[in-house]
């Protein structure tokens, strides 16, 4: 977590869109944080130009802790593995840090030519939970109140990580 917590310094990531526009819009308060010590914002290469600014998979906002909480997710990287770290309340104190996989295992062909990162989060509410849970099972979904963020391989399948009694749950996303 230590290093997670030195990086937040330097990257112009603008958290309303993930992309360097010189304000926050929607009153978010940790600014902008940083790519001191390896840390990468999270990419997909899936879409181009105009299309990934105006889908932006790496920098979400939602109320994932309870209703009317406003909270950012970042997916991120550092030395090859990926997590997605929760600010709650907008703060840039004691962020949650969740669903820390490998970066190879989010790779796929994007083009014949080219290989890319395909792994993105989207904050998701009970209507999406639970249609999933009725289509494809898995653990039983606990009183839905709140967003969830959808952990996706892009194209491939996701879970759900849903904040339920101080924990993290993984409930089920796409197939």
């Amino acid at each position: 977590m230590l290093g997670f917590l030195r990086c937040l310094n330097d990257l112009s990531v603008v958290l309303n869109d993930a992309h360097s526009t010189g304000t926050d819009k929607h009153g978010g308060n940790i600014g902008r944080f940083g790519a001191l010590d390896g840390l990468i914002v999270g990419r997909s290469g899936r879409g181009k130009g105009l299309d990934r600014q105006k889908n932006p998979h790496n920098v979400i906002r939602g109320e994932f802790a309870k209703p009317g909480q406003t909270d950012w997710a970042v997916l991120c990287s550092v030395k090859g593995v990926s997590t997605i770290l929760v600010f709650w309340n907008g703060s840039e104190k004691n962020p949650a840090e969740i669903a820390k996989l490998e970066d190879q295992i989010f790779l796929q062909g994007i083009t014949a030519d080219e290989i890319g990162f395909s792994r993105g989060i989207s904050a998701v509410g009970n209507e999406f939970i639970m249609e999933h849970y009725q289509a494809y099972g898995g653990p039983k979904p606990p009183p839905i109140n709140h967003q969830g963020i959808n952990d996706a391989f892009l194209e491939k399948g996701s879970e759900v990580q849903y904040f339920y009694s101080g924990k993290w749950l993984k409930l089920t996303g796409a197939d």
